[in-house]
């Protein structure tokens, strides 16, 4: 099998993971999850780059929760994924949700069209890298058009994962079928960067998710929950090591 067969290969069954989470999921506790303190708190931070007179498009949807979720703020958010049972979902909650089917890599938008490109732990998933996902986003962007990417950062949990994997002569994929990838704040600035965009912040986020990977009393009940400790405790590392234990990194450039 060529190098590119098995990222053909990888590509698929990543989706094939993506169709699976999403048959067990529903779009009232992906809407409870968006709208958590955690949540909107990052939120919070990028709004003020959106427009509201032009369309902004969530590439990677899901669920829609973010789509459902800035609409109601008076935004105009179209969604796409290439999981075809997430859209089912998300219009079975809501019919007049403008959801497409497609790829990160061939938007079915017009060049300098849109006033947004909105993209929530979706680019890490590719083992050619974001520089392609990037690419075809400034296309699709109007002249000032707003990127806003949240991306797994290798924090020292992922570390000491990937260290003790290493060690055991094992992949660094903890899924072989499924491909996911971390970007320190540098490399994440010089993908957005190499593709044009102008960068306008950038920030750790999520700092109580980084503590629920190490299960036990940072896990709560029900559909990935942090409990009340992981939520105190992340707010304690977010203000003395924000970087070592962040989870995503939100970045916001402009094209």
């Amino acid at each position: 099998m060529s190098k590119s067969d098995k990222h053909d290969s990888r590509y698929d069954s990543t989706r094939g993971t993506w169709e699976e989470i999403w048959s067990t999921a529903s779009v009232e506790v992906e809407l409870d999850i968006v709208h958590s303190k955690r949540s909107m708190d990052t939120i919070e931070k990028y709004l003020p780059f959106l427009p509201k007179d032009v369309a902004i498009l969530e590439a990677g949807s899901g669920l829609s929760a973010v789509v459902i979720t800035l609409r109601q703020m008076g935004y105009t958010v179209l969604g796409l994924d290439y999981a075809i049972n997430a859209l089912e979902t998300s219009l079975a909650h809501d019919p007049s949700l403008p959801l497409c089917a497609g790829d990160v890599h061939a938007l079915p938008f017009a060049s300098n069209s849109l006033g947004g490109y909105l993209s929530f732990g979706v680019l890490e998933h590719f083992e050619q890298g974001m520089g392609p996902a990037l690419a075809e986003a400034y296309r699709i962007l109007r002249p000032g058009g707003a990127l806003v990417l949240t991306i797994p950062y290798p924090n020292v949990i992922n570390r000491l994962v990937a260290w003790r994997r290493k060690r055991a002569g094992q992949s660094l994929l903890t899924d072989e079928d499924f491909y996911e990838s971390t970007y320190t704040r540098q490399a994440l600035i010089d993908n957005v960067k190499a593709a044009g965009f102008t960068v306008r912040h950038v920030s750790p986020t999520s700092h109580s998710y980084t503590l629920w990977g190490l299960g036990g009393v940072f896990r709560g009940k029900g559909y990935y929950r942090t409990s009340a400790v992981a939520e105190t405790m992340g707010a304690v590392v977010k203000a003395v090591l924000p970087w070592p234990f962040n989870f995503m990194t939100l970045i916001v450039a402009t094209k």
